[in-house]
């Protein structure tokens, strides 16, 4: 018997909301931790399933944020149940906190995680955080202390021990919800993506994309749906791709900062870098991180 998935809860989250969903045939979820390219497989996702960069809708309404308090339970489970084309679904939830539904193709993007914290860094200063508070009915904003500069902020994301289920973002958030994945990369509807590919080899993952989910396209199509996949295009559309239906996003061209790889490594010192590697020693087995840490 399956069990009851985990529930993780923040200020602005409850995956609890995935026990009262309904899926269907053919769903897609895309989980994925922050900063790690769930946009860019949304609209990979996008692409493939309508065959055209000319969208119905911006992104975050054509695949939505399921578990964000931001936008309210009712309205989102009712634009979702009237969505006639395949549904493709985010959530920053790991895997073992969402149903296994035979009928769902559950995708995980990952990154190098060095690469990913400095994002996320960097996107603390994009975010309209009286209004998130104002959304999700907190008192007052989430306000994080002045950021130090990104080398110590780095060092201390590295070091710190904060557990996985009270800030998925945290070090060990971020390794729970990708080795939770691995332990899962030969289930048939598990498909893992890794960040480095799309960058080195877009139209190749679109193609591997289609494949495990059935799509059935040409190269040529692919390769013209994957000009409007680029890091540049998305950015060129930030007011229809970026990730903010509730316009909590001071700038939205921002959220597509630079997109590159390793900007982590190069921010901290060896002896920095050295601690990173020994924790994620300990954090994740050698096949996974062979797997994260190239690119």
């Amino acid at each position: 018997m399956t069990s009851r998935p985990t529930r993780y809860r923040s200020r602005e989250e409850d995956s609890a909301r995935w026990l009262e969903f309904e899926f269907r045939d053919d769903d897609i979820v895309i989980s994925t931790r922050s900063k790690s390219g769930t946009t860019w497989v949304q609209m990979i996702c996008a692409l493939l399933i309508f065959r055209t960069p000319d969208l119905p809708r911006p992104l975050p309404q054509l695949s939505p944020w399921l578990d964000w308090l931001v936008l309210p339970q009712d309205e989102l489970f009712a634009d979702l149940a009237a969505q006639r084309h395949r549904r493709f679904i985010k959530t920053h939830t790991p895997l073992d906190g969402v149903p296994d539904d035979d009928r769902v193709t559950y995708i995980v993007v990952a990154r190098h995680p060095l690469d990913a914290a400095v994002s996320l860094y960097h996107q603390s200063n994009n975010l309209d955080r009286e209004r998130i508070a104002r959304l999700t009915g907190n008192p007052s904003p989430a306000t994080p202390r002045h950021l130090p500069p990104l080398s110590e902020w780095l060092l201390d994301w590295t070091e710190s021990d904060v557990e996985a289920a009270d800030d998925l973002d945290s070090f060990n958030g971020v390794f729970h919800h990708l080795t939770d994945a691995w332990n899962r990369k030969d289930d048939p509807n598990v498909v893992l993506v890794h960040y480095a590919d799309l960058l080195h080899d877009l139209p190749g993952e679109m193609r591997r994309l289609a494949i495990e989910l059935g799509i059935e396209i040409t190269d040529v199509s692919i390769d013209a749906l994957a000009r409007a996949a680029t890091l540049d295009a998305m950015r060129s559309h930030a007011d229809e791709v970026a990730p903010d239906p509730a316009g909590v996003l001071l700038d939205r061209s921002r959220f597509f900062r630079t997109g590159g790889s390793g900007a982590g490594t190069d921010a901290l010192s060896p002896a920095g870098l050295a601690a990173y590697r020994a924790r994620a020693a300990d954090a994740a087995p050698p096949d996974l991180r062979r797997w994260l840490h190239r690119g």
